[in-house]
């Protein structure tokens, strides 16, 4: 029912933007010169608006503005020409693009990132690994104590973002099949406010993006199933996609959509947009990436000298 609804929605949205005002301007659009609106997640906002300071820095005659929004809310301002650019935490998804077709808007997906919902824990936790169904154990109300994965015996409490969270959405449909959380939780707000409550409550697991994870918190290694590896979400393992719950960041734009959006994603996709990307703590998707171990002392591999041109 929901995606029926988002379908007619970003449809009737498409039928709203088929006449739009003109932009300010927009005759002097170019590469490098201009004015777009970006609508980008909330989880993708920083990243973002590293890459757009660094490249107006670069380019005085680009304006950038950056409006947050939901992925989902994103991708409808975008059919609607409200935004010149979508920057979402996923893939675009079946109803969007059915959305687009049917409004006869053609659209491209930029990959520029790649994150990971991390599990963390308190760092006194003893609990090192836990498969995705313990998780889902965990956050629908099955498991109750740290005890029953080798811990403590110390009552567990999950930390829920959002619920509109793009994380949560995320989170929802890749490590919990779907399914709600059923378990008597604690709500939080942002990915920071996760990091808080793990840091301040022993007993707590939450959820956050590979680039949000704080001091006094610990992230679990996960497997996909029981017997299966475990794998730390570092940045080699989320890169590989072997770590099992990662997600791409898209730039998504109309086909035909200003040139200065085009100038914007070739920068972001560049060697120096990437090396924004991973200072960022999260993975280069378009430029070689190398690892290097740091030590023989340490049991993950790091990254090092990262980025590097064929």
């Amino acid at each position: 029912m929901r995606n029926r609804v988002l379908a007619m929605a970003l449809t009737l949205l498409l039928i709203a933007g088929c006449s739009p005002a003109a932009k300010p301007g927009a005759s002097t659009q170019d590469l490098t010169a201009g004015n777009i609106v970006v609508e980008c997640s909330p989880e993708a906002q920083p990243v973002l608006a590293r890459c757009i300071a660094a490249f107006q820095a670069l380019y005085p005659q680009a304006h950038l503005e950056l409006r947050a929004s939901s992925s989902r809310d994103a991708v409808a301002a975008l059919f609607a020409d409200r935004a010149d650019m979508a920057v979402i935490t996923r893939e675009v998804v079946q109803e969007e693009r059915s959305a687009a077709v049917r409004g006869k808007l053609d659209i491209d997906s930029y990959r520029f990132a790649r994150d990971a919902a991390v599990i963390l824990v308190n760092s006194a936790n003893r609990v090192e690994h836990l498969t995705l169904e313990d998780v889902r154990r965990i956050y629908s109300g099955e498991a109750r104590s740290w005890s029953e994965f080798g811990g403590a015996v110390l009552p567990v409490e999950p930390v829920v973002q959002a619920p509109d969270a793009d994380m949560t959405e995320f989170f929802i449909e890749e490590v919990l099949g779907g399914e709600t959380v059923r378990a008597h939780s604690v709500g939080v707000t942002t990915g920071k406010d996760v990091v808080r409550s793990v840091r301040e409550r022993p007993g707590a697991v939450g959820y956050v993006s590979l680039a949000e994870s704080g001091t006094g918190t610990k992230a679990v290694q996960l497997a996909a199933l029981k017997g299966l590896p475990y794998f730390t979400p570092d940045l080699e393992r989320v890169h590989d996609g072997k770590y099992p719950v990662t997600r791409f960041y898209n730039m998504v734009v109309r086909a035909k959509s200003p040139a200065l959006t085009g100038g914007f994603i070739t920068y972001v996709t560049s060697l120096d947009g990437q090396k924004l990307i991973r200072e960022a703590g999260l993975v280069p998707t378009t430029v070689p990436v190398r690892f290097v171990r740091r030590s023989a002392m340490l049991s993950t591999h790091t990254q090092g000298d990262t980025l590097h041109t064929p």
